[in-house]
């Protein structure tokens, strides 16, 4: 296995680190963009919601064939070329007519974004020795982050400066240059044992992950988490391009500088576990988006800013942490396990607009935020009972094989080739 800080470990989690950047560049570029959107097409505040609420949805939809796919052909060109098409979907973005149009390319988008989200943490299951698995996540996440920073950004600024179809074409000129990045980085899986693309025992796997109880918890608290998380920024731009603030597109882009916070968080979730328990961090997690959720109601920008980025070190502690724990206590099928959690994760998104958007309509951004917090305390919750049933029982396999079995083919050179 590739261990910590070896030269294969930094080219893989390098490789993995850039393609995150890319599904996510991609994914939340619009964001900023709503509000022009909005006014362009002559939409709803809902209606412009579905064009980041759609895409999360068919992200959670495709992680479901995704994840059992890789575990029977494969994690690598599942990867390359998802990313690929991910990209030309953003360039088409940029020549589509009509609203509806926007919608269905989003979705389709969506399906094929989905796929390096399912295998990425399976894929460093795979290959990474214990210690290795964990700094990976936490980078990994961190990557997400920086991609989600980045979209909006790009997007935002782009889009007041020359237009929302000239923000589509640099990001995916932008993605295409990666995407052949990553090509050439990955290394050639070693450990990837194939099983059966049988439906039935497809089925029997997600039923197994699911009866168990540390995955059934991390899957919920993904989920609820990221609901609230990634949907008070998409109410936030509404709130703050109207008075008494008055932000444009390009501002609202920056609002989202505020995800370094979930950089830091994620890049120190490794640490942080090793000195405290997993649930103890993911329920400290919760508890500093909660936190930060109260201080977004502040009327200075200075002061929603800084809560914002409590709230992003807050959540993304919690999603690195959940992140690491299902691929420490899949009980085999890692892909298919790693894949449950994102469905969670992104379906939790795509019903955000639909749980908060009554709040938003009867009390504003007062509203959403009390819908947050009583939301939030369900992960609290179930961060607490993972630390209740970790303490009674000892950490579950990861599902390698056991120590007695032969190893000889996983213990060959970790020293990284290019899979071309």
């Amino acid at each position: 296995m590739i261990p910590l800080h070896s030269r294969a470990w930094w080219r893989a989690t390098l490789a993995l680190c850039l393609g995150s950047i890319i599904v996510f560049v991609n994914l939340y570029a619009p964001q900023p963009l709503l509000p022009a959107l909005r006014e362009l097409h002559g939409v709803s505040t809902l209606a412009a919601g579905l064009v980041m609420s759609a895409a999360t949805l068919a992200v959670a939809l495709a992680l479901l064939g995704f994840g059992p796919l890789s575990d029977a052909l494969g994690r690598g060109a599942i990867m390359r070329l998802t990313l690929l098409l991910g990209a030309l979907a953003t360039l088409g973005l940029a020549l589509v007519p009509g609203f509806e149009g926007l919608l269905l390319l989003r979705v389709l988008q969506g399906l094929v974004l989905g796929g390096l989200p399912a295998v990425a943490i399976a894929w460093m299951g795979d290959e990474f020795e214990p210690r290795a698995l964990s700094a990976a996540v936490g980078l990994y996440i961190g990557a997400n982050t920086l991609g989600g920073i980045g979209g909006r950004l790009l997007g935002g600024a782009a889009g007041e400066w020359w237009g929302v179809e000239a923000a589509f074409l640099l990001i995916g000129g932008l993605s295409l240059v990666g995407v052949a990045l990553f090509w050439w980085l990955l290394p050639r899986a070693r450990h990837f044992r194939p099983a059966p693309l049988a439906p039935r025992a497809i089925a029997a796997g997600l039923a197994a992950q699911l009866r168990h109880p540390p995955l059934l918890g991390a899957y919920l608290l993904g989920g609820l988490s990221f609901l609230v998380f990634i949907n008070q920024y998409s109410y936030l731009t509404f709130r703050l391009s109207e008075a008494p603030h008055g932000l444009s597109s390009r501002w609202l882009g920056l609002l989202f500088l505020t995800y370094l916070g979930g950089t830091l968080g994620a890049s120190l979730s490794g640490r942080i576990t090793r000195r405290f328990s997993p649930p103890r961090v993911m329920a400290l997690g919760i508890g500093l988006l909660m936190l930060g959720s109260l201080g977004t109601l502040s009327d200075s920008l200075a002061g929603i800013l800084a809560a914002l980025t409590l709230n992003a070190f807050g959540f993304f502690l919690a999603h690195a942490t959940a992140s690491a724990w299902v691929g420490l206590h899949a009980r085999g099928a890692r892909g298919s396990a790693s894949a449950l959690y994102l469905v969670c994760y992104y379906l939790g998104a795509s019903l955000g607009t639909l749980y908060l958007e009554p709040f938003w309509r009867l009390w504003q951004w007062p509203g959403v935020v009390a819908a947050s917090l009583a939301l939030l305390l369900v992960p609290l919750g179930i961060a607490l009972a993972l630390g209740r049933w970790a303490s009674d029982r000892p950490l579950q396999g990861s599902g390698r094989p056991p120590a007695s079995l032969p190893q000889t083919s996983a213990r060959r050179s970790s020293r990284p080739q290019a899979d071309l």
